[in-house]
């Protein structure tokens, strides 16, 4: 399996495609993951654009079961992010099955 790609490699990437400095394509990446956390907290929503959106999920509370002793017992309600990725980005790489 490839290596992931680091945020250092994604800041070069992204300096050497826009012609600025590391410096500055750092800010950008940092700064982009900061709107997106307050975004998301505020509004429950944030879309990145041909990519996919951010959303905040409210669970409801739940009775679940213990798996060691097989005991019922009370989940309570919290909320989760998911991330939804946009129909473009999935057929581009996983492209879908023709009929």
């Amino acid at each position: 399996m490839a290596d992931r790609m680091t945020q250092s490699q994604l800041v070069k990437e992204l300096a050497g495609a826009t012609g600025v400095a590391n410096k500055v394509a750092k800010q950008l990446v940092e700064s982009y993951a900061g709107i997106a956390v307050r975004e998301t907290k505020k509004n429950g929503v944030f879309v990145m654009p041909g990519v996919g959106r951010l959303v905040r999920v409210d669970r409801k509370a739940r009775m679940g079961r213990n798996p060691a002793t097989g005991e019922a017992i009370k989940i309570p309600a919290k909320k989760v992010v998911k991330f939804r990725v946009a129909k473009s980005v999935k057929d581009a790489i996983v492209p879908p099955k023709k009929k």
